[in-house]
């Protein structure tokens, strides 16, 4: 396996053990997917439209511990996020009827307005982003991933900090 970075002649990763260099490689990416999505998006994160974008995945309202669950990260930090969502106009929190101690969310037409009108810009970026990579690539990615995942589930992680 290749493990060179071509985009940083300096550093030699040669020497280190493939599992780091891969869980390593992959923070980041992500730190630069962040950064190309915040630039991007101007006025909202790459972090909060990832979060509208996964409330919208839900069939019903979701708790705000089922939202936080799904996208891997504390209660604490994701009640956080919403909060400057719903200050913003895009989500509203409210008690769920039946169990007063669940706060359900739901998208405003702000959130809807926001999603349609980026879904262009989206499409392009992502087609950017998978230039040369074919759908078995892809496939076999999100299956590794979830491998991953799943060997995480149990251990105390916030991706928020």
């Amino acid at each position: 396996m290749n493990m060179t970075n071509s985009d940083d002649n300096n550093v030699n990763f040669r020497n280190i053990d493939t599992q780091l260099f891969f869980v390593g490689y992959m923070n980041a990416f992500n730190n630069r997917f962040q950064a190309a999505g915040d630039s991007f998006l101007g006025s909202i994160s790459w972090k909060q439209v990832f979060m509208l974008s996964c409330i919208g995945l839900f069939d019903q309202q979701p708790t705000i511990r089922e939202l936080a669950e799904f996208i891997g990260c504390s209660h604490q930090n994701t009640k956080q996020l919403l909060l400057k969502l719903e200050n913003s106009g895009f989500v509203v929190l409210a008690q769920d009827k039946e169990d007063k101690r669940k706060i359900r969310i739901s998208l405003t037409e702000k959130a809807r307005q926001l999603q349609n009108k980026n879904s262009e810009l989206r499409g392009k970026y992502m087609t950017r982003l998978f230039q040369g990579i074919s759908e078995q690539e892809i496939t076999n990615a999100i299956a590794l991933l979830q491998r991953l995942n799943r060997n995480l589930k149990g251990y105390s992680t916030d991706c928020y900090r």
